[in-house]
């Protein structure tokens, strides 16, 4: 069978790239869950037990699947394959039959640092559906009750409080990404934790950031400070203290205040009220009192599309707990409306930033 070309004019072919993107946007929800599917079915851990390159029936061997699902899975596979997921091995196997590799990516969800539960959090139905009633909620008068409240009728900390199994899968996966990033800050730019003597990570979950940064620099004495159903769960014999506290209340004195993507789950107004607790926690800035914080700076860091994009779903995603990611000009309102003298903005951990905030 010949197959001919393709011969659009100019406009035909501008209205077919038209559609196209609409329709690459629609189905952009399909790469989602095929990369959910992975990490449900583990494939990524299935490749790399054949050596980090592994065929169609290696795979469903390896994670249990019955012969009958295969030409579903090599399906599976097309799509994220195409999405940089996984790639295919040039040449293929023995018998013609594709061969797939891990890629930097899909090498991420393998290993002990490995960034599955963090992408986990962002692929749960729990927070899926939220976001299906956008539309809805822009119709509704502020205030109102945030997306996720619409869809479950209880804020995400709410239903974390209430559910274990929910509570777990926030604090596993915001422990995933802590193991990640703070290896990558404490060998990059450890000076952000020198000469101070004592730091408290406040809402830090588990403890995971605090703990990196303990072994770091063991001359840092590191607290932690959470609400006391997360620290009621924190690891033992560490030299890191568990403190059970309401940020919104007061924070424990310290040379340092670390916030790692806790800022951006709230509002203007809360920020600022978190914001004046920290800065009462904290020495002067002539004493080397500062707030550092780990968080999106929209704007902020390489300009290249990828990055944009990533900040701006970040963005919608996040408004969907009546969070928001933040452009300089307005994490600098909030700055100086809780009292600070100065910031400085490091757009150094790909789409964000480490800011140093000054009393």
């Amino acid at each position: 069978m010949e197959l001919s070309q393709s011969h659009c004019n100019g406009q035909e072919a501008s209205l077919l790239d038209a559609q196209l993107e609409l329709y690459r946007n629609s189905l952009a929800v399909v790469k989602s869950m095929a990369l959910k599917s992975a990490l449900d079915l583990r494939i990524a851990d299935a490749v790399d037990h054949h050596g980090g390159a592994a065929t169609l029936a290696e795979i469903a061997s390896k994670v249990t699947l019955h012969p009958s699902k295969i030409p579903c899975l090599r399906r599976l596979m097309r799509v994220l394959t195409v999405s940089g997921v996984f790639a295919v091995a040039a040449g293929g196997g023995d018998d013609g039959e594709p061969v797939y590799e891990l890629t930097p990516s899909s090498r991420l969800l393998v290993g002990s640092a490995n960034q599955a539960a963090i992408m986990s959090i962002f692929l749960h139905p729990t927070l899926v559906v939220p976001i299906l009633g956008v539309g809805e909620w822009f119709h509704r008068e502020t205030p109102d009750p945030c997306i996720f409240k619409q869809a479950h009728g209880q804020s995400l900390w709410e239903l974390a409080e209430r559910d274990a199994a929910f509570d777990a899968l926030i604090n596993d996966g915001m422990a995933s990404d802590s193991r990640f990033i703070m290896d990558f800050v404490v060998k990059e730019h450890g000076e952000v934790f020198q000469r101070i003597g004592s730091l408290v990570d406040l809402a830090g979950g588990l403890g995971a950031a605090a703990l990196v940064i303990s072994k770091a620099f063991p001359e840092v004495k590191c607290s932690v400070m959470d609400l006391g159903h997360v620290v009621a769960k924190a690891p033992g014999g560490t030299d890191v203290e568990y403190i059970a506290g309401d940020m919104f209340e007061s924070v424990p004195p310290a040379d340092a205040v670390f916030l790692k993507w806790v800022l951006h789950d709230w509002g203007d107004n809360e920020c600022i009220k978190i914001l004046k607790n920290c800065k009462k926690a904290i020495p002067p800035r002539d004493a080397r009192g500062k707030v550092i914080i780990m968080d999106i700076v929209i704007g902020a860091g390489p300009s290249d599309h990828k990055h944009k994009e990533v900040q701006a779903l970040f963005d919608m995603y996040i408004m969907s707990v009546n969070g928001i990611e933040r452009d300089e000009k307005e994490w600098k309102k909030v700055f100086m409306e809780a009292g600070f003298s100065g910031y400085k903005i490091m757009p150094v951990l790909g789409f964000r930033s480490i800011i140093e905030v000054y009393p």
